[in-house]
This record gives C-alpha cells, structure tokens and sequence, in this order.
C-alpha cells in the first residue's frame, strides 16, 4: 500500500514543477504528516525530493528526476489501455494520435507486459450506442473536439430539432427566443458521449454561462483563433452529471396516480427511470391493506406514461388521470379477450 503511495507521489510531482504538502496530501488522501515522512522515505531511497519551506513553498524533483514505467504490474498495464475508447478517439479524429501513444507506452514496458494492450482488448470493449440505433458520426464533431483540445472559441450555428425537441432544448439552454437555427460564440470546455451522442459542454461568450448542445445539430462551426481562458474549477463530469438530471426532471411535465404492488414498487425504477420513482416512493404513503403503495408519478406525457407502465402489467394500476385509466382498461378488456375462457 505504501509503496505505491511513493510511486503516485513521484508521479505527481513529475507532473507538475512544485506541490504543496496540503495539495499531496489531498491527492494521495491521507494527512500532511504522512507526506512529510513519504517524502523522507523517498530522500532516503535516493529519490531527489527537496522541500522548500515558506508561504510559497512546497515539494518538488531535482534535477530533472524521471521515472520510468517499468514499475507497472500486469494489472496497471491493462488497465492503462483500456482508459482509451477507441471508437470515440477514431469520431474526434485522434485515431492516429492514440495509436502513436500505445506504441511509446508499449515500448517503455518490461518485454514481460508489452502484450497488455493486446490481452486487455480481448477482454474487454466498449459499444457506446443503443441497441437498434445506427451510430452517425457528427460531420462537424472533428472541427470542434480540435477547438476544445485547444482551447479556441468558435462560432457556431445550431439547430434545433422539432417542436417537443426545441422545448427540450429550450430548457436545457435557457433560450426565450422561438427561432430554429441559432448563432452562438462559445468557449468549448469539454465534450461527452451519451449512448451514441455527441454532446459539447460550452460557455457562451460573455455571458458566462454553461450551457449543453448537441453536436449533430451543428449546422457551421468556424474556429477564431482567440484561444480562451478555461476556468479551472470547472468539473466535466461534475457538470454533465448535474445538467442531466437537470433535463430528466425538466421534461417530467404531467403527473399519474398509481398503485403498486411489492413488485411494481422493485421494478418501477426499471420502467420509468430511477430519478422519477425516487421521488414517487419517496413521497408515497405507507402500504394498505392489500399491501400495495399509492404513488404520484412524474412523467413527461400520458402517452409515453401509457408505453412505460405497460411493461409492469398487473403490478401496477392507474387511478388518475381518468384518460390514462381508461386506456388501461381498455388494454385489460382486450387482454382478457384474448386470454379468456
């Protein structure tokens, strides 16, 4: 355990020219003392670690000091070829850039684990879209994931997709304005792939905010060459993680009254999406006499209610809207007309 403490504080300060001992300490998660005394074991083991003290101090190598990569064990190794997702790298046009990197790695392992790559990809692969969906690769997805590398502003237009989609991407944009293409100067902090999408993470120019848009939608992109100052307390997956379930509740529009049995209460999370049953049960009564649980529902319309509830057949009924009940009756009528006596 603490020898590969030692190795990831060698790495660390390779990394960066000087860490404070608050900053080591925060990254290899345990206290300032513990530091203090790794970094007197790595002296003394003829690692040149120096410690400068003051307000501005900190600890940094010496000389130049390198490590080399032949301190990874079999598992490290392939693990290390497997943080890369090929099919993404080959979208954003990095293909090349990736497959460079793997041989300087593989040529930096002992002889013993430079077949890592080759027993990890036998292992393990990553197929990001949906099933039933045909991925498409954003035209402009190469044009953008260079700015964001980069980091140069763009300017970009954007199309919105039909009616529901632009409410959607009203929502999710902030937007008042009822037009369909859009032109919009962003600083591009980060991209994300979503079962198949491609999403930008950007800042709009001058007004600060972060907003989410969808790169197939691109219709222009032409970089301006001004590179940007990226804030640095900016979390990608922090901001993605929040934006969408920001979008799961924005769009969850109606309400249904339901009441479960034992098991519609364990696959409700299944069939209308944990965030929404979180809430339901969460406000739901306790259980009556029949053991069965009344819950309000958000949803994002009695239709897609209708196509989601279906799948829990009789662990589940529906007692408002009165619409949407009737229309489950009359699914139970036709039901019993085909499996009737």
């Amino acid at each position: 355990m603490r020898a590969a403490r030692l190795i990831k504080m060698v790495l660390l300060l390779q990394s960066r020219p000087t860490m404070t001992a608050a900053e080591l300490a925060r990254e290899l998660d345990v206290s300032e003392r513990t530091v203090t005394r790794d970094a007197q074991a790595l002296s003394e083991a003829g690692v040149p670690v120096y410690a400068e003290r003051g307000r501005a101090g900190g600890y940094r190598l010496v000389g130049g000091y390198r490590t080399r990569l032949t301190g990874l064990a079999r598992g490290e190794a392939e693990a290390l070829f497997l943080s890369g997702v090929p099919g993404a790298l080959r979208e954003m046009g990095l293909d090349d850039a990736a497959s460079a990197a793997r041989l300087k790695v593989s040529a930096a392992l002992l002889p013993s684990l430079r077949d890592a790559s080759r027993t990890a990809a036998q292992r393990f692969h990553l197929d990001a879209p949906n099933w039933f969906e045909e991925p498409a690769t954003p035209e402009l997805l190469p044009a953008v994931a260079d700015a964001v590398w980069d980091d140069r502003r763009i300017t970009a237009r954007y199309r919105r997709g039909g009616q529901e989609d632009a409410a959607r991407e009203a929502v999710r944009e902030g937007e008042r304005s009822g037009a369909r293409e859009v032109e919009r100067l962003l600083e591009p902090y980060g991209l994300v792939l979503k079962a198949g999408v491609w999403y930008l993470c950007a800042r709009v120019a001058g007004d600060g905010g972060f907003r989410v848009y969808r790169i197939e939608r691109f219709t222009a992109v032409a970089a301006d060459g001004e590179r940007f100052e990226r804030d640095e307390a900016f979390d990608l997956p922090a901001f993605w993680a929040e934006r969408a379930e920001q979008f799961a509740r924005s769009i969850l529009r109606s309400e249904v009254v339901v009441r479960l049995s034992g098991e519609g209460v364990r696959r409700l999370p299944y069939a209308v999406g944990p965030p929404a049953a979180r809430e339901a049960l969460a406000a739901a009564g306790a259980p009556d006499e029949e053991g069965r649980v009344t819950a309000t529902l958000p949803v994002e319309s009695e239709e897609v209610a209708h196509s989601q509830l279906t799948g829990l057949g009789p662990e589940v009924e529906v007692l408002a809207p009165a619409g949407l009940r009737e229309r489950f009756a009359r699914d139970a009528a036709r039901l019993a007309g085909l499996y009737g006596p």
